[in-house]
Parts: C-alpha cells; structure tokens; sequence
C-alpha cells in the first residue's frame, strides 16, 4: 500500500514524497481513511509507529476547505510536554507546505505576548500543552466555540502529569459536535473513561498490544553494583563499542544527569544534557545540537523520554533502572523507530530488583541478562582507561602518611632542647593529634548535607517534570 492509495490530496501526496516516504506504517494505513471519513478515533500505538503522521496528514486536507476567525482555531492539538508540542508543530510546516494553513503554537517558556497576536490574526491549527491552553482561555484571550477537530495526544502521560481534569475540562468548553481522536501508548482504566465520556462511536486501531516494546529493539538488563564509579566504568564499557553511533542515557534524577554529563565530557566523550530545570531555548538548542550530529551522546531525564522523534538513535541506555513501568517502554522507544532497529541496556542494581520486575511484569516478557559481555568488554577496552584513576589514588597514601611524619619530628624538636617542657608535650600533643579527626568528620557531615540538598532542591525527576508543574500551575 502507499500514501496515494489513502485519499489524501495530491498537493499532501507531494509534499510527503518530498521527505522521502513511500509507503505508510501500519497505523498510518488504518488511521489516515478513517480520519478523512470524520470518524472518532481510538489509535493505541507503540511509540515510534508514526501515529503523529497518522493525524497530522489527514487534518492538513480536512481543514484545507473553510476559514479561520479570530481567537478561534478550527483544530486543537493537545500534548503533554512542550517538545512533543514543538515536534508536532514541525510536522505540521513539513507536510502542510504546500497548502496556505495557519498555525499557532501555545506552550510554557516562551513569550505570551507573540502567542497572543497569532491568535488574533485567527489559525487553522492551534497546538498546545494544557497549561498555557487554560490560562490564555482564563484570561479570554481563546475561544474554542469554533474547534470541530480535537486530537489528544499521548493520553497516558497525560493521565501520569495530572491533566486529565484540564483534559476534561477543554472538552466541555468545545462544541459537542465535533471529531475527536485519542492516541495513546496504553489504555488504563481513566483513558478508558475519558474516551467513553468524550468521543462517540470512536473506532479502535490497535497495532501492537498495549504496554509492549518493539521487536526492532534489543533489550538487556545489565547488573551492576549500586556505586555510581561502577555504573559509570560500565557505561564508558559499553560506550566504547564501535556499533554505537548516536545514544540516549536516562537518568531518574537532574543532579545525576548533570553529574554524568560532566564526567562523559571529562573522558572525552561528545555529550550533552536536557532536564527539566533548563530553559526552553537551552534544551531545544541541545536537542538541535543532538540532531545535527554535533554531539552524539544525551544524558537526559524523563522529560525527554516521550514522543520525541530523533532520527538514527542506535542506543538508549537506563543509567537508573526507572521507577514506573510505562517509563520503560516509552524511554527505550527512543530507538529502533520507523522499522530501524536498535539496542537498549538498563542497569540494574541490588535494589532495582522490584522496579525491573515490574517492567517485565508489564510489558510480559523477560528481559535477558548481559552477564559475560560486559566483563569481556572491560577486558578488551577498559584496563588502559582504569589505570589512570588508580594511579592518581595510589600516591595520595604517601603524601598524606609522608606529610604526618613530617609534622611529628617538627613539633618533637624543641622537647630535648628544654627540658622542663618534657613533661607537658603529651598534653600538647593530644589537641594536635585530635584536631584532624575533628575537622574530617564535620566536612563528611556537610557533604552528606550537600547531598541532600541537592535531592530537596528539584532533584527529583518522577512522572512529573518540575518546569511544567511550575509552567502549568497558573
């Protein structure tokens, strides 16, 4: 089958050859006609399917007849985080170019005002997060009385980020008349709900069963010890295979992703680094660096794991085994898209045994385990990086043990040349010997503060990212 054999436009037809794509994936093959037909959808689709084409393409023709007004877009796009929003917004420009259609993007981190203007000149398209969505509708800036095309993407994030009663909400605020499509990764029981409640005689396209992982990905579970230098010495192992050419490495928290971005570039690898305390403009100028090969390496937190289309990512790598499930085959979906295959490792430590238990759980299969692969892998490539650390280490011991002695035959010296000092040394010499052992143990107590910090002060990078719980909170 190909995308002429779907009813699509010929001006759509074209603009789809221009990008190199002749044959449509499978729920692009079961979406696209249905969509043309007006009918409600349920597509459930793997990430990596080409479910965003799925949509995209059909509104473009739909929406090329009619006219938009002012501070009323046509069509609606809902996504859950800003770069999915984005990514969209690019997808629109790259097959709508030869059709005379206007779009608005409305997402956190960028300048209300321009925002606004756009919607006064009146779109075709309006792609937005939530958030900004109901604050500029708060402020009466938007009117959704007109939308008769709604698509809710990503529905399962949206569900884990809390904006299921925003997702409602929207709903009532649009006409009842009105096409509606919802893609999701998974269907648990709220999503369930929300389509029963908001779409009508929805038609579901399922084209891989829920929670599962693709076939073009090679999975394995890597044990490793807990200490960060082990999991790190393993990583810079399995980075040094020539077969890896381009990789994403999850990190379940922003101080780690800082941290093994900075000792990636110490070892000289080409890295980077997204998460959520970033600025938009840094991380979509990193994403762009990663794109165009600049760097080759993106340590990055789950607010990167969904949804993003990256072309030619040969490797994702979960430095930390991640806390839910569905992060798992969202985060690994990162590779092995649009028929490519790809590798993905997941560290596991002693106590990551529960969390990768639920992965397998979930997806119903079990992961195999690289047991003798790594330690060949150190053998053949690690011993002559090793050695340096345990060089610098060794001399440390002489210093520190030559620098004592040195002090004890200085303070000693003046004893024999006074005698009635003698007698008194011992009780100078106790503070001199104490002094040490008091000074170390408040700087491990302020280092284990310092730690703590750090995990107190937006370290913690769970299903919610922090920069939209702070974008979106009004």
């Amino acid at each position: 089958m190909s995308f002429a054999d779907l009813g699509l436009s010929d001006e759509l037809l074209r603009a789809v050859n221009d990008t190199g794509y002749t044959e449509p994936t499978p729920i692009q093959a079961s979406a696209i006609p249905s969509v043309l037909m007006m009918r409600d959808i349920i597509g459930i689709a793997q990430t990596g399917t080409g479910k965003t084409a799925s949509f995209v393409l059909p509104m473009i023709d739909i929406l090329a007849h009619g006219r938009s007004r002012a501070r009323m877009p046509r069509s609606l796009i809902l996504e859950p985080t800003r770069e999915l929003a984005a990514q969209v917004a690019e997808n629109f420009e790259k097959y709508g170019k030869y059709h005379k259609l206007s779009m608005a993007l409305l997402i956190g981190g960028v300048q209300m005002g321009d925002q606004v203007k756009a919607l006064e000149k009146g779109v075709d398209v309006l792609i937005a997060t939530p958030g900004r969505l109901m604050d500029l509708f708060g402020r009466g800036k938007i009117l959704l009385t007109g939308c008769s095309l709604l698509v809710i993407d990503e529905a399962d994030r949206m569900l884990d980020m809390g904006f299921i009663p925003d997702i409602e909400e929207i709903c009532t605020k649009l006409p009842t008349t009105r096409q509606t499509l919802l893609f999701s990764a998974t269907m648990p029981a709220p999503i369930k709900r929300l389509a029963d409640k908001f779409l009508s005689n929805p038609k579901t396209i399922e084209v891989s069963r829920p929670a599962s992982t693709s076939l073009n990905i090679t999975q394995w579970v890597v044990p490793v010890k807990s200490q960060s230098f082990e999991k790190r010495k393993t990583l810079r192992n399995l980075l040094g295979r020539d077969d890896v050419t381009t990789a994403i490495i999850f990190c379940n928290r922003k101080t780690t992703v800082r941290e093994l971005n900075k000792s990636l570039q110490g070892d000289g690898f080409r890295s980077g680094e997204i998460h959520g305390d970033m600025e938009q403009a840094q991380r979509i100028a990193e994403l762009d660096r990663f794109k165009a090969g600049d760097i080759n390496i993106l340590v990055a937190s789950d607010v990167a794991a969904r949804g993003l289309d990256i072309k030619g990512v040969s490797h994702v790598f979960n430095f930390d085994a991640p806390w839910h499930p569905d992060d798992y085959v969202h985060r690994i979906g990162r590779t092995g898209r649009a028929g490519a295959t790809g590798v993905a490792y997941t560290f596991v430590a002693p106590d990551d045994a529960e969390n990768i238990a639920n992965i397998e759980k979930l997806t119903g299969q079990q992961i195999p385990r690289l047991g003798a692969v790594p330690e060949a892998v150190a053998a053949s490539e690690e011993p002559a990086r090793e050695a340096k650390p345990r060089r610098e280490r060794a001399p440390r011991k002489p210093r520190a043990e030559t620098s004592a002695e040195a002090r004890a035959p200085v303070e000693a010296a003046p004893q024999p040349a006074e005698a009635p000092r003698r007698e008194r040394a011992p009780r100078r010499e106790e503070p001199v010997r104490a002094a040490p052992a008091a000074r170390a143990e408040p700087r491990a107590r302020d280092n284990r503060n310092d730690n703590d910090d750090d995990d107190n002060k937006g370290g913690w990078n769970g299903p919610i990212p922090d920069f939209l719980s702070a974008t979106f909170g009004g």
